[in-house]
């Protein structure tokens, strides 16, 4: 197992500014993105505002040879599908948006679902319970709670919710780099696994998808898709473990009570 790097304040400070500026980007998106509108134009909107507005640099882009600043994953597509002027938005679809973004040496990562137009009831339903199953892991992190801890009460809402967990794909710590040590599976049992301690930052990223949990990479290999074809839903922040709880870095406006 890799070292776990713990932040110390200062980091932390510079992880918390990281994370308020990627808030900023979906917060710009959220009046951009509709039916008609490619992927790929998301792409370059995100890297616009990045870029020209915040000053800050698209962390995905070149990682591992990604060329796009975002992963725009839509309806049956789990995770990491890629950006295209070929894919429009269509009245019904829905679409996951995951960015990283660097700012004085520290990463932040999240990701949202967009509904676009009329979505059906069950694709709606998909995505809140997605969405309440990231908060019911978030809501385990303390210091002394484990990763079993925080995957159990994922899955159990998830599962709960008559859905799956995708397995291959997890959390990761995050910081100078994009992914650090520990993985964050959104699976697992209560009091098993790595000891949270103040100063860890990691990202919680459940993929929950309609059926199967099974997935495949398409042949670019990088678009990762259900095996029946049935929706996946996914919702992302970055997280600090504090000294008596958890802080959610990139948490957006109006997510805000």
């Amino acid at each position: 197992m890799p070292e776990i790097r713990l932040k110390t304040p200062q980091e932390m400070a510079l992880m918390r500014e990281s994370g308020r500026l990627l808030a900023a980007v979906f917060a710009y998106l959220d009046g951009q993105i509709k039916a008609g509108m490619s992927t790929m134009a998301i792409n370059d909107l995100a890297e616009r505002y990045i870029v020209d507005q915040l000053g800050a640099r698209p962390a995905s882009k070149g990682q591992y040879g990604f060329k796009y600043v975002l992963n725009s994953s839509v309806n049956h597509v789990v995770c990491h599908g890629v950006p295209s002027d070929k894919q429009v938005l269509a009245d019904g679809d829905i679409v996951n948006i995951d960015i990283t973004l660097e700012k004085g040496g520290f990463i932040a990562d999240s990701s949202k679902m967009y509904l676009i137009g009329e979505v059906s009831a069950a694709a709606k339903r998909l995505v809140a319970k997605t969405y309440d199953a990231m908060w019911e892991g978030i809501k385990e992190v303390k210091p002394g709670a484990t990763l079993g801890d925080v995957g159990h009460a994922i899955q159990r809402h998830a599962e709960g919710s008559g859905y799956t967990v995708v397995r291959e794909y997890c959390g990761h710590g995050i910081g100078r780099e994009m992914h650090e040590a520990p993985e964050v599976l959104h699976f697992g049992r209560q009091g098993k696994g790595l000891v949270l301690r103040e100063g860890m930052t990691f990202t919680i990223e459940p993929m929950i998808n309609q059926g199967t949990a099974r997935t495949k990479t398409l042949k670019d290999g990088w678009t990762v898709v259900t095996c029946d074809q049935q929706l996946s839903a996914q919702w992302e922040h970055t997280i600090a473990v504090t000294a008596d709880g958890y802080e959610v870095l990139t948490l957006r406006e109006e997510e805000r009570v």
